[in-house]
């Protein structure tokens, strides 16, 4: 069963996360292009990509798969932006919004995970 991937809430908001780490990382030392930076935005990136790609599958245990790896990058993201946050790459502020997000996503993910394989 294919779902588009456009219509799914959890694609939306990891795309709105992806584009708020970017503009966070935009504030990260120039040492840090090729490291936490570089890093935290493949992160954010694969978190949506993998929801996309997961979609496409014919079957639900695939997508399930995608969204596996999905819930892996936001929890891998979750651990780089505390780095982050202690390096002072990031203040508390916009950590702390962000972290939310992030939680939220992961609940939804599992939550959306839950339902397709209840099916």
């Amino acid at each position: 069963m294919k779902h588009n991937f456009k219509n799914l809430n959890i694609w939306k908001l990891s795309i709105e996360l992806a584009n708020e780490i970017y503009a966070a990382s935009d504030l990260f030392p120039k040492n840090e292009e090729f490291g936490l930076k570089s890093q935290i935005r493949r992160c954010a990136v694969s978190v949506p990509s993998n929801i996309a790609e997961g979609s496409s599958r014919s079957s639900d245990k695939d997508f399930n798969r995608f969204l596996e790896i999905s819930l892996g990058s936001l929890f891998e993201l979750q651990t780089q932006l505390i780095i982050a946050n202690a390096r002072n790459y990031i203040n508390n502020e916009n950590f702390n919004l962000i972290e939310i997000r992030i939680i939220e996503l992961q609940k939804m993910t599992s939550g959306f995970q839950n339902n397709l394989v209840s099916r």
